[in-house]
């Protein structure tokens, strides 16, 4: 039994002494569509050609997208179509909520949430490695056990951050879309959709790694005003109005000058990471890793609690 990406598949096909899928009897393709949109199309060719035509092939896809539709027809010979269910459903003990907001004041807003639902587990998407890993830092500087995942990770880290999540040692995962599906993390309370999705299906995707199994959960989706035609998408998508997340403004205003401390810090750690990096060749994106800059915000330390 042999799993593996694309990549590191053609890697070995191409560079292993001896390695070949001349004995490949079954080939199963699992989330088609993330595969195609990761731009390994290239490489699911090379795939295609090297293996036997009498195998059998299952391909397993959330969405049935073009390029989707494109490898079945490519990858299969007179397939069977099983289809769950032709919606883009979310469970009904899932609580979806939005703020809109100006996007400067991003980061008050997440901490502002973060106070006001301490105790609970969160998983927070955003968009790029780099605000994946800058926000991660922001919230360590002001005491939250925050914890980073992302693809410019090594797998070790990726590990690492991961089991310290389902562990509860840590109560805030940080993550880009790496983690909005295929992973088993039970204990997820609340969804926070930081960056939102630029592909609406997405947003099932993410929102589904809370309410499971029968629990209760909640999705706060962050609107700015850059944002409002992807969040409408989402809407019509799922078919309901989403009412908004009640906040005080005047509370969250208070937050902003520790923040902006938290924000200056987490940019002096990200450069000094990026040299780490050039310097080493080194892959350590771990914001616990002891890199210069650990002076937390003043009070940062204290329990999560309103300013």
């Amino acid at each position: 039994l042999l799993v593996a990406t694309p990549g590191r598949l053609v890697d070995h096909l191409e560079n292993t002494k001896g390695f070949n899928l001349r004995a490949l009897k079954f080939l199963v393709m699992d989330e088609a569509d993330r595969i195609l949109n990761m731009d390994f199309e290239t490489e699911v060719d090379k795939i295609l050609k090297v293996i036997p035509r009498d195998r059998k092939t299952f391909l397993f896809s959330a969405t049935m997208t073009k390029k989707v539709q494109k490898l079945q027809r490519a990858a299969l010979k007179n397939p069977v179509k099983c289809a769950v269910s032709s919606k883009y459903q979310t469970v009904e003990k899932l609580q979806q909520y939005y703020i809109f907001i100006p996007s400067k004041f991003k980061d008050s807003y997440l901490v502002y949430i973060l106070n006001e639902l301490a105790g609970n587990s969160f998983m927070i998407f955003c968009s790029t490695c780099n605000n994946t890993q800058r926000t991660a830092l922001l919230l360590r500087n002001l005491g939250f056990t925050a914890i980073p995942l992302h693809g410019q990770m090594s797998q070790n880290k990726r590990l690492g951050s991961l089991n310290k999540f389902k562990a509860k040692a840590r109560s805030i995962l940080l993550a880009t879309d790496v983690a909005s599906r295929g992973l088993d993390i039970p204990h997820v309370d609340v969804v926070i959709n930081f960056d939102i999705p630029t592909h609406s299906k997405d947003y099932i995707h993410r929102v589904g790694r809370t309410a499971r199994a029968g629990r209760s959960g909640k999705s706060i989706t962050f609107v700015t005003q850059y944002d409002v035609e992807l969040f409408q998408r989402i809407e019509h998508l799922i078919g309901k109005k989403l009412p908004a997340f009640p906040m005080q403004e005047e509370e969250v205003m208070m937050l902003t000058e520790r923040v902006a401390e938290a924000q200056r810090l987490a940019r002096m750690e990200l450069r000094e990471q990026g040299e780490k990096k050039r310097s080493r060749n080194d892959d350590d994106d771990d914001t616990e890793e002891a890199i210069g800059v650990r002076n937390k915000v003043a009070g940062g330390k204290r329990k999560r609690r309103k300013a």
